[in-house]
């Protein structure tokens, strides 16, 4: 079945339902997983995309499609070979207008996953029980038809929407966010119907259970994670808002303020030499992540600082650089103390750093395009891959070790950042700068 085949017009009726389900067979690649652009083109057709979270959250997979093109034949598909709970991913907004409130006033889930109150559409909408197919379908097309009121919808009912977090899967990597950027960008109603996949015994169905699913029935298969870094790539998240003049101890530099869209997160850039002349050869970079404590008081219960200030050495010597300072929201000077008190006690940590994620990548490497970066000498003592950074036009040409100036400390008083996340292994020797 083409795209072409499908009456677009048709979810605007509540009573007609415009296609069967249908899909191609994926071509052969190279990799496990198709492309955020193929998957988009099956959802403009009505189709259904397997949708694959990290295996550190959840690691599932949901069937996904949009949902107005949910019909009986994709809800008993679902029922019938997914086995999971069927929901309805929504933008807040709209559940606003239609009176949904959320299922709990206290979310305890670990994934903070948002359930509502469960809905019917009304008898007069053309709904008897709830919960057949045909009519958790119908339920679906009046929950995002423009005409449905509050009173069309009976609570509880059949299907169960998901309120999505504004920002979508940059401000959390869920199936519910997914699915709601998915039809977004698709250009289709900003709504999905999900269902986790299990295997036919029950249990959850992981990623060789999924691949074969996929293959068995002609679906495409996405990950979460491509779908932040497609998201980074394809949209501004970052604008500058100042430039200055700021001399320090290691050298004067121009500091770039950028703010994060998403979060109205400030960030900054210290810039050494010609901006204009950085796309001719590899710039020496380094991405530091906010550590109050460390960074601005000195503490000693980490290298924070110590990083911070070798970096800026380094950079000051080679004459050109850049240091990206990157600040986060959720930074708690409480949970730092706390992490500390814990030490104090000889207790060990009750959970890993909170380490750089794609999010985090993405807003640097936006910076790092907008001050004319594109090759860089990236000061790192890990050679840990960075995901996704050829999308943004960048490329990391060489790895410079980070030098770190022996000092007469506590060594053991310096774990890794309990909220940066830095925790690289340091060379003690002088930096020779």
């Amino acid at each position: 079945m083409s795209c072409s085949s499908i009456d677009l017009r048709g979810f605007l009726s509540l009573f007609r339902l415009p296609f069967s389900m249908s899909a191609t067979l994926p071509a052969e690649t190279e990799t496990i997983f198709h492309s955020i652009p193929e998957a988009l083109e099956d959802l403009k057709c009505g189709r259904m995309v397997i949708v694959v979270d990290d295996e550190n959250r959840e690691n599932e997979g949901d069937l996904i499609c949009a949902a107005q093109f949910a019909t009986p034949e994709v809800i008993n598909f679902m029922a019938t070979y997914g086995r999971g709970l069927i929901c309805l991913a929504m933008q807040g907004s709209r559940l606003d207008e239609l009176k949904i409130p959320l299922m709990v006033g206290q979310n305890t889930d670990s994934n903070q996953t948002a359930f509502t109150v469960s809905i019917d559409a009304g008898p007069e909408l053309g709904v008897s029980t709830g919960i057949s197919a045909a009519d958790r379908a119908r339920t679906i097309q009046a929950a995002i038809h423009p005409h449905t009121r509050p009173e069309d919808l009976r609570r509880p009912g059949h299907v169960f929407p998901l309120r999505a977090r504004e920002g979508g899967v940059l401000k959390r990597a869920g199936h519910t966010e997914a699915a709601v950027d998915l039809a977004m960008l698709a250009g289709l109603y900003p709504a999905g119907v999900i269902c986790e996949i299990q295997n036919p015994d029950g249990s959850m169905a992981r990623l060789p259970q999924l691949i074969e699913f996929a293959r068995q029935h002609n679906l495409k298969i996405i990950t979460i994670a491509h779908l932040i870094e497609y998201r980074l790539r394809t949209e501004r998240l970052v604008h500058r808002g100042a430039i200055a003049t700021l001399p320090t101890e290691f050298g004067q530099f121009q500091v770039y303020g950028y703010r994060d869209t998403l979060n109205q997160v400030e960030h900054l850039a210290l810039v050494k030499g010609d901006p204009t002349q950085f796309a001719a050869k590899p710039v020496l970079v380094r991405v530091h992540v906010e550590c109050p404590l460390g960074d601005a008081l000195g503490s000693l219960r980490c290298d924070c600082r110590r990083q911070l200030t070798a970096a800026l050495k380094m950079i000051d010597h080679q004459g050109q650089g850049v240091l990206v300072y990157l600040r986060r929201q959720e930074l708690s000077l409480i949970e730092q103390i706390k992490s500390y008190a814990r030490q104090d006690l000889g207790l060990a940590e009750t959970a890993p750093p909170a380490a750089m994620d794609l999010r985090d990548y993405g807003i640097g490497a936006q910076i790092l395009r907008d001050v004319g970066v594109r090759k860089m000498r990236l000061i790192s003592n890990t050679s840990r891959h960075i995901s996704g950074l050829k999308g943004f036009g960048l490329e990391v040409a060489e790895r410079v070790p980070l030098l770190l100036e022996e000092e007469d400390v506590n060594l053991h008083l310096k774990p890794s950042c309990p909220l940066s996340g830095k925790s690289e292994p340091q060379l003690y020797s002088g930096l020779g700068l």
